[in-house]
């Protein structure tokens, strides 16, 4: 069992708003008297904030922007104090809520790279060792000589990177590194993550990048006005996350056009439900998995066929609903499959159901899930998406077999050319 790197109880952090007329001199003060120092309200930036995350895993956090993710970031790295609750961490931090903080745009690249090496808890001795793999890695080449105010914001947000990537914490704490360089050294940059928690590293990410968070990331936290929305699977927590933030997109449209908003907009209607999420525009009442005979089964003999049968209703006409279906073992994609570019998916209203039929389901022993999903046409949220809500064990005599796969094969022994066989 893995111990917990961070456990957040009860955490809570507030904020003062102060009148534009508060005196700004000590004269003004004494004249008008301390009311004029007090704040016109208190904001609270997170409150009621509990989560645990285990060593060695990358969590992501996502949300608007003024949801608290800095914040929380900040006070997991130790950057102020709590107003309530508590923050306890086990381990030294590498904390780089800002690449380009401590960056010193008068002194060269190669300057910089001592400081902020030795700000990050690195030697001397160890920035000497390190040094010409961070400027490999940063792609600066001969610029490392010259000040960092010639450089462009990409070359120092590449070098700052490049200077964290090198250092040993036990917990790194990152604020929008999905967002460094180019997609080839954002690649880069998602290897070296990968490294550091197979090296045992716990990683705290906040990023706008939700395909990248879902990709990378073990778990997802989703921070709304300052509370935790949801803790969990990134496939879950960022799908549910892009459909509210789509059917946020459309009522604020809708309340522009006829400045009133949808009393009946369905946005947070399946938020609540731990295995399921979408805007219930279409709503899949049943899912069956049969075999070869049409029964319901919820095992299947390895390299059998496999029919998913999925029944919906759709309250109103929908036009190129995508329809998905993902097999998943231990929160790896095996296969996925959707009906997008598909000519005959048009149109759908009323009832309806579709299947999907695999000749044959090549896996090896285990337990599997279906996860089935009515998306929008060009995939910007979903209609209703059911997430690890159907086991699938698959099942064979020949045991021993490793990996996901297990087409069909035949093993052929022939002697060599003047061989004698006994």
């Amino acid at each position: 069992m893995m111990k917990d790197a961070i456990i957040v109880e009860g955490l809570g952090k507030k904020f003062y708003h102060y009148s534009k007329d508060r005196p700004s001199t000590v004269l003004e003060m004494l004249a008008r008297g301390l009311p004029g120092l007090r704040p016109e309200r208190v904001f609270w930036g997170l409150r009621g904030i509990d989560f645990r995350i285990s060593s060695g895993q990358i969590v992501g956090v996502i949300g608007e922007n003024g949801a608290g993710k800095s914040t929380l970031l900040q006070l997991l790295g130790g950057v102020g104090r709590p107003d309530e609750g508590r923050v306890k961490v086990h381990g030294r931090i590498g904390g780089f809520l800002d690449l380009k903080a401590g960056l010193r745009p008068d002194l060269t690249g190669r300057e910089n790279v001592y400081i902020s090496g030795v700000i990050s808890g690195l030697t001397r001795r160890e920035v000497d060792e390190r040094f010409d793999s961070i400027v490999d890695f940063a792609e600066i080449g001969e610029f490392i000589e010259s000040p960092l105010r010639t450089y462009s914001t990409g070359m120092q947000m590449r070098l700052a990177f490049a200077v964290a990537a090198h250092t040993s914490p036990d917990i790194l704490l990152i604020d929008e590194v999905l967002a460094v360089g180019d997609e080839a050294f954002r690649r880069k940059c998602f290897t070296r993550l990968e490294q550091f928690k197979e090296e045992g590293t716990t990683i705290v990410i906040v990023s706008h990048q939700v395909t990248q968070v879902r990709e990378l990331c073990d778990e997802v936290l989703w921070l709304h006005n300052g509370h935790l929305v949801a803790h969990g699977d990134p496939e879950m927590v960022v799908g549910q996350y892009s459909t509210e933030m789509s059917m946020t997109k459309k009522r604020r449209l809708r309340s522009v056009v006829s400045n009133d908003a949808d009393a009946d907009d369905p946005t947070f209607r399946a938020r609540g439900k731990k295995h399921r999420f979408g805007t219930n525009e279409m709503e899949i009442t049943a899912v069956l998995l049969r075999d070869k005979a049409g029964d319901v089964v919820q095992s299947l003999p390895a390299g059998e066929p496999l029919t998913v049968e999925v029944v919906y209703k759709a309250p109103k006409t929908i036009a190129e609903p995508i329809f998905n279906v993902v097999i998943t073992r231990e929160r790896q994609v095996c296969c996925a499959v959707n009906t997008a570019g598909e000519e005959e998916v048009e149109v759908v209203a009323g009832n309806g159901r579709f299947t999907l039929e695999f000749d044959r389901l090549d896996l090896v022993n285990g337990l599997y899930h279906i996860d089935v999903g009515i998306h929008a046409a060009n995939w910007s949220h979903a209609y209703d998406y059911h997430w690890h809500l159907y086991p699938l064990e698959i099942t064979a005599n020949d045991g021993g077999h490793k990996g996901v796969l297990r087409p069909p094969f035949r093993w052929r022994l022939e002697p060599a050319a003047g061989a004698v066989m006994e």
